[in-house]
């Protein structure tokens, strides 16, 4: 009902812990905590019900990209949540944040756009991508 706080995962499938560095991107299935420093990206599935939480101290450097993300470290690089984006108030954001639903503290700090993507929309990053103008010249006659 109202005030109660429905958590995705409870059971931690993977573990970075305070003294562990990562360098180079990691993808998981199920839960992913992070309490120390990735240097790439971070993904799962987007149409699992993956779900990654990055402590105060935890950081990622690179993208992110998970269904449900709970954010109260620093991520340095786009966050991707196609469910769910929940940032605590000690979350600091240096990018851009897509989401379907945000939760957002006082304190919470983003360095980039706010960017609403409802559940089933094809996602911005791959719109714009789609669109971008090839590289190859055109041809034709003069």
């Amino acid at each position: 009902m109202f005030g109660r706080k429905q958590r995705r995962h409870s059971v931690i499938d993977t573990l970075i812990g305070s003294n562990s560095k990562v360098n180079g991107d990691l993808i998981f299935h199920g839960g992913c905590h992070i309490d120390g420093a990735v240097k790439g990206s971070v993904s799962a599935d987007a149409d699992s019900d993956s779900a990654l939480s990055i402590s105060q101290d935890g950081s990622v450097e690179g993208g992110v990209s998970v269904p449900y993300v709970v954010l109260k470290g620093i991520v340095r690089g786009d966050v991707v949540a196609s469910q769910r984006v929940e940032l605590g108030s000690t979350a600091r954001v240096i990018g851009n944040v897509y989401y379907n639903l945000i939760e957002m503290a006082i304190g919470a700090e983003i360095n980039g756009k706010l960017v609403h993507q409802p559940e089933g929309q094809v996602p911005l990053l791959e719109q714009e991508a789609s669109n971008a103008p090839s590289a190859m010249p055109a041809h034709g006659t003069s």
